[in-house]
């Protein structure tokens, strides 16, 4: 009797047990389904995709270290501009950007990749030349002329180029809670940063900057001469870096006036960090050559020097990245454009020696602007 009783009251228990589940799956998929919605309601509004194209120009920070030859200091003295001032790199490149971000709906993460290119080149070509200096001078009075040096000049030639590549791929999420306002959003991402840097630069140089003419007493007659230096110097130079690494990043907005349906300002800024892992190149090699160069009885006595110098290196290196902007947005509806300003360091990237390795930081630094549309929502 006891074991009937007790089969009702465990038929009774699994019952109640069985409804009550069954009530409160409902009752979290009835909740779960009208956040569903309400989500839906609020995010229809909002593209799903947006799609950006926009452009940079950035002012470089190499740090590459100069050519420069003893030499060019006597190019100066001799009235020319220094080939260091011919040979030297841009200062700024330009180049575009574009990037894809998607948000799922009724998700507040955001899966976005970029890709940032920039470039600069550079071609000089300077022939300075003193005309003051004739080709020939006459001694005395008769018809003898002694043909002497050239006039002063000097030739440089310089070409430069530059080129970077920067990719990002990365998953963030809105973590912002109205930390900024109700209206306001603060994503952290996380994800890979790749980096590519190169740079080339031939520079040639001929010049004789000075001219020294001299009467020379010999056995009582006064001959002629001239005395000069003659000078040559060569420089090619090639170097590059790529990398990847784990990549961090913080980016924050907040609006400031209007409506996204009406039109909205909002100020955004954000940080990023990084560190890659990638192989370092260099090679360099240069000559210099001098003559000293006596003209006398129509001869020249020359004393001459030369040099060459130069490295060839490969290595596996870790450089650190951090950069950071700050911007104003215009939205409307599903159209955005922004404008701003971005830095962004990366430490000992490149080997910006000339006889022996030298680790150099790369910085890209200045002014964007973009324009992107919204898909879908």
């Amino acid at each position: 009797m006891s074991e009937l009783i007790n089969a009702r009251v465990n038929g009774r228990d699994f019952r109640w047990h069985l409804l009550t589940t069954v009530s409160v799956t409902v009752l979290m998929t009835s909740v779960c389904g009208g956040r569903a919605a309400q989500a839906s309601d609020d995010d229809a509004d909002h593209p799903v995709v947006w799609v950006e194209l926009g452009g940079q120009l950035e002012r470089l920070d190499d740090g590459q270290a100069p050519f420069a030859p003893p030499f060019f200091d006597a190019i100066a003295k001799g009235g020319f501009k220094s080939p260091l001032e011919i040979g030297k790199q841009a200062i700024y490149s330009n180049g575009l950007e574009g990037s894809i971000s998607f948000m799922p709906e009724a998700s507040n993460w955001i899966f976005s990749g970029s890709v940032r290119y920039g470039r600069s080149e550079g071609h000089r070509f300077l022939h300075q030349q003193d005309p003051a200096f004739g080709t020939h001078v006459s001694i005395g009075t008769g018809a003898t002329k002694y043909k002497m040096a050239p006039p002063n000049y000097a030739e440089t030639r310089a070409n430069n180029s530059e080129s970077h590549l920067i990719a990002d791929f990365q998953a963030g999420k809105d973590a912002g809670l109205g930390m900024f306002g109700s209206a306001s959003t603060s994503t952290i991402g996380f994800g890979v940063r790749f980096a590519q840097f190169i740079t080339k630069s031939n520079l040639t140089v001929h010049a004789r900057p000075d001219d020294h003419f001299a009467l020379t007493d010999i056995s009582g007659f006064q001959i002629p001469n001239s005395k000069f230096h003659v000078y040559f110097g060569s420089a090619r130079r090639a170097a590059s870096f790529r990398g990847v690494g784990p990549s961090l990043s913080w980016k924050a907005s907040t609006p400031l006036a209007g409506h996204p349906q009406d039109g909205e300002i909002s100020l955004d800024w954000g940080v990023n960090a990084a560190v890659l892992f990638g192989r370092q190149k260099r090679r360099v090699q240069h000559h210099e050559s001098g003559h000293y160069k006596t003209h006398l009885f129509d001869k020249y006595y020359s004393t001459n020097y030369q040099h060459s110098g130069g490295h060839d290196t490969v290595r596996s290196v870790t450089v650190p990245n951090v950069g950071g902007f700050a911007g104003v947005t215009f939205l409307y509806s599903d159209a955005k454009i922004s404008f701003g300003y971005r830095a962004d360091m990366f430490f000992g990237a490149m080997d910006g020696g000339i006889d022996i390795r030298k680790t150099e930081n790369v910085g890209f630094y200045g002014p964007f602007a973009g324009v992107s549309i919204g898909i879908g929502g």
